[in-house]
């Protein structure tokens, strides 16, 4: 057989592909279930179109035993008010009470030389699959991240009716909910996620996510099935985005399979950027081969970078595999051509991360999982990922208590330029790094889970395979604040990641000294409370903190939406305790304000608690960036918050709801994380200056003015200045003046910057408590009523303009929101451009917003803030 290479350089638009067959699709809808102990049947019968399922269940697929249970009525929402105690618990009621069966019944043949396989993508956590009477998986499939590929050719219908039938066992250890961090630490003896037995910000999930979790696909190929495709991109040299670049390196592989009785040659190509590089291959009968193309280049690329730095740009790529000018199985692709590094920073002790040259400074954000109860969504994802680059992060961390994230999440990921970091599956608390008297093995014990070595080992190597061609996958982490027992940390980094991957750094463990130096001794990490505004400016932390957090109380209407009425109280806790008075508050882990809140007038009822929440949430998180973005590459190289989101109705740590309903939280961190920022520090009343862009800013103009509470304006200077790219620069001291003027009832200070066509590019605005640290001046703020109209720009896209007159005090700290007029309830998701934002007398602020396209034609915005009441614009 010849080994011929060919290299075609020609436009997509004329290339032409003739006999192609493939079909992909989901066995998504129409399926039925029951309980193990509801069916007396085998697999063998049930699998068969004469076996009754007529008074069967609807099934949700993917889904879980809980989420069926949910959608049927059987049981309550978990995510509301103490529901979740009404549902039985696995632990209690044993394994059997949630062992279901699942069944479909779908329409599929093959014709002469067609394959067909089954793709299961997620079960939990092991299954006996049976199609036709027959039994499909010879050897035990088990193991919540494993996926599993079949080829169902042989057993399909000759009539091309099917039943699948499925029987889904959950996990042999499920774990105590004890109250511990995942429980009594048992469920981590399998390989699965830990939090469902119960963590610091979640109650147990009942079933312990049993189920078919992800997608059942159908696939359709000819006598050679593609496999695992790799692209791997190399951009040498230090770029710059925007400008003409040199070419990039592309190298291919990929894994052909011949399930057939016959040897089969054909062509291998890959084409991207209107290239296509192609390669004969002869595979061998019942085999699979990893081929090669040689390595080719791109010119000029158009790079891919992160968010904030340059566009996202991706390739659309395509794979195939042709036997006689005809498709026998193809794939598409987006590609990201980037390249990112690492080096250790010797001034600071941290990694420091680069991509295409350039140095990154990490604004990160930690991910636990999108829903609790494994609800996803393309959608949701995109909405998530979004509302991360709309805070000016450029990466998520991936928890090693969830999952390796599913490629909808790298996809949008990749689409909004979001860096992620992706732990493998352990945890500090169940693998065994403390002793816990909650836990029932002993640390030696634990630190050998899961009982299964070698199929943890199998599954990381088929995660790397599931997201490796993702831009955005940037980094692989050993475990959270752990590494994995000896052998599996080996095959991991020593032989998994060299062969299947070798571009990504490895960290051994979320906190480890070889990402940051620990001088402070510890875990590591935190802290994730409350903390003083001065904690973040002054006192340093470790160099690359990989858990940073505060608090994350939502604001009235996101907790009414899980709080009974009878629990709509102010939270009091209880002295020397983490518990609050109100049982729904404590089980819905709140975590306390301490005496944040006193400063602007004891909370006087649950709305007024939350008004005040969001002005400490503004605080906290545009505190928290500014400050770490003020010592970039002197004491820090990152920060990665704890944690940006919730997968479930807690009361703490979310920059947005369950429901995805942003607070304040995330426009604070919004500001804070602006790329090129001028910013307040509250200790030493220096103002700074800070750019992670890549180039020097010039003839930067530097205003700050000051506001009383009468709305009086004070020009303290206006400057002109530059800063070099990637830096931060210390401009000058407001401490003099702004100590006199504050001192009887504080004020508002706007510091903004203007380019030299007097544009404004950045604006901050503070407002500064009195001598005695109180908000004494807000407290008795005057009323102000603004003016507001809305033009549609798009369906789903509007323009709002609000103006406060000039005769008006300061108009402070305003949230808007889209809503259905009708009924008066939040649209969501809805993008805000900002929010949570003060205008002074006589400005206009223009506000962009932009919902989910819906059906929902009967709009309004509704306006409202700390000294403006609720006003109504209707939109047309």
């Amino acid at each position: 057989m010849r080994n011929k290479i060919t290299f075609l350089f020609v436009t997509l638009s004329l290339v032409r592909f003739l006999g192609f067959s493939q079909q992909n699709y989901e066995l998504n809808s129409g399926w039925k279930t029951l309980s193990i102990g509801e069916v007396d049947a085998k697999g063998e019968e049930l699998s068969k179109r004469s076996f009754s399922i007529e008074n069967w269940k609807n099934a949700t697929v993917p889904g879980t035993i809980l989420t069926t249970q949910l959608n049927n009525g059987e049981i309550p929402d978990p995510f509301f008010g103490m529901n979740n105690e009404q549902i039985p618990d696995i632990y209690d009621v044993g394994r059997d009470y949630y062992t279901y069966w699942f069944v479909k019944d779908f329409k599929e043949s093959a014709k002469k030389d067609e394959q067909v396989w089954l793709n299961f993508r997620g079960i939990n956590y092991s299954v006996a699959i049976f199609l036709n009477g027959k039994k499909v998986n010879q050897e035990e499939y088990k193991g919540m991240f494993l996926r599993k590929r079949f080829n169902i050719t042989k057993f399909l219908a000759e009539n091309g009716q099917n039943r699948l039938a499925v029987i889904v066992y959950p996990a042999p250890h499920v774990g105590n909910p004890n109250g511990g961090q995942g429980g009594d630490g048992t469920i981590a003896r399998g390989v699965a996620h830990q939090y469902v037995a119960g963590w610091d910000w979640i109650q147990p999930i009942r079933d312990r996510n049993t189920g078919i979790w992800d997608k059942v696909i159908i696939e359709k190929t000819g006598a050679i099935n593609l496999k695992h495709p790799h692209v791997v991109t190399k951009v040498p040299g230090k770029r710059l985005p925007g400008e003409k670049q040199e070419p990039a390196t592309i190298i291919f592989t990929a894994e052909v399979e011949n399930p057939t009785s016959k040897a089969v040659e054909g062509i291998l190509s890959f084409k991207i950027a209107d290239q296509i590089i192609e390669k004969e291959v002869n595979v061998a009968a019942h085999a699979e081969s990893l081929v090669a193309l040689p390595e080719f280049e791109v010119k000029n690329p158009k790079l891919w970078w992160p968010s904030g730095y340059g566009e996202q740009n991706l390739y659309d790529a395509k794979v195939e595999f042709r036997i006689k000018n005809k498709t026998s199985d193809k794939e598409s692709l987006k590609v990201g051509i980037r390249e990112i590094q690492t080096e250790w920073n010797a001034h600071t002790r941290s990694k420091q991360i680069f991509v295409n040259g350039q140095p990154i400074f990490i604004k990160g954000g930690n991910w636990i999982i999108s829903d609790a109860m494994l609800r996803f969504t393309k959608e949701r994802y995109d909405a998530e990922i979004r509302f991360h680059r709309d805070m000016n992060l450029n990466l998520i961390r991936i928890w090693g208590g969830a999952l390796p994230e599913r490629p909808e999440f790298y996809e949008a990921c990749d689409k909004y330029g979001m860096l992620v970091i992706q732990d493998f599956w352990m945890s500090g608390d169940c693998n065994g790094r403390w002793v816990d008297p909650k836990k029932k093995d002993d640390q030696w014990t634990r630190r050998q889970y899961p009982d299964d070595h070698q199929l943890f080992i199998k599954s990381a190597a088929d995660a790397v395979k599931m997201l490796r061609n993702h831009a955005s996958l940037a980094i692989w982490c050993g475990g959270n604040e752990i590494t994995p027992p000896q052998d599996i940390l080996h095959a991991i980094k020593d032989e998994i990641l060299p062969e299947l991957d070798g571009t990504r750094w490895f960290i051994d463990y979320s906190n480890s000294d070889e990402m940051s130096y620990n001088f402070k001794g510890g875990n590591g990490d935190g802290p994730y409370g409350i903390q003083e505004i001065s904690t973040f400016w002054e006192e340093r932390t470790w160099p690359f903190n990989s858990e940073v957090g505060s608090v994350g109380v939502g604001d009235a209407v996101s907790l009414k939406r899980f709080l009974p009425k009878e629990n709509y109280t102010v939270p009091i806790e209880y002295e020397g305790t983490e518990a609050v008075k109100d049982p729904v508050w404590t089980y819905h882990k709140y975590i306390d304000y301490g005496n944040s809140l006193e400063p602007y007038g004891t909370p006087e009822n649950m709305e007024d608690f939350a008004k005040k929440a969001q002005l400490v949430n503004y605080d906290q998180y545009r505190a928290l960036m500014e400050g770490f973005s003020a010592h970039m590459w002197d004491w820090y190289t990152g920060s990665i918050i704890w944690k940006t989101q919730n997968p479930w109705t807690a009361l703490r740590g979310q920059m947005y709801d369950y429901y995805l309903d942003p607070n304040a939280c995330l426009f604070g961190l919004r500001e804070g994380s602006k790329p090129l920022h001028i910013m307040y520090n509250p200790v030493s009343s220096d103002v700074y200056l800070v750019n992670n862009g890549f180039g020097a800013e010039y003839d930067l103009m530097l205003g700050v003015k000051i506001y009383n509470m009468e709305g009086e304006e004070k020009r303290l200077t206006q400057v002109f200045s530059y800063i070099e790219g990637a830096s931060v620069k210390k401009m000058f001291s407001l401490k003099k003046p702004l100590d006199t003027l504050a001192a009887q009832e504080g004020l508002f200070l706007k510091l903004e910057i203007k380019d030299r066509n007097q544009e404004v590019l950045d604006e901050n605005f503070y407002w500064l408590p009195d001598s005695t640290g109180t908000y004494s001046g807000l407290q008795h703020l005057a009323k102000t009523t603004v003016k507001a109209e809305v033009e549609t720009v798009a369906e789903n896209k509007f323009k709002l303009k609000i103006t406060n007159p000039e005769e008006n005090t300061v108009s402070f700290f305003n949230r808007i929101s889209l809503e259905n007029a009708e009924t008066g309830e939040r649209i969501l998701p809805t993008f805000y451009d900002n929010n949570y934002f003060s205008i002074v007398p006589g400005a206009t602020k223009e506000i962009r917003l932009e919902s989910p396209e819906s059906k929902v034609k009967n709009l309004q915005i509704s306006i409202e803030g700390w000294n403006t009441d609720r006003m109504l614009i209707p939109v047309n």
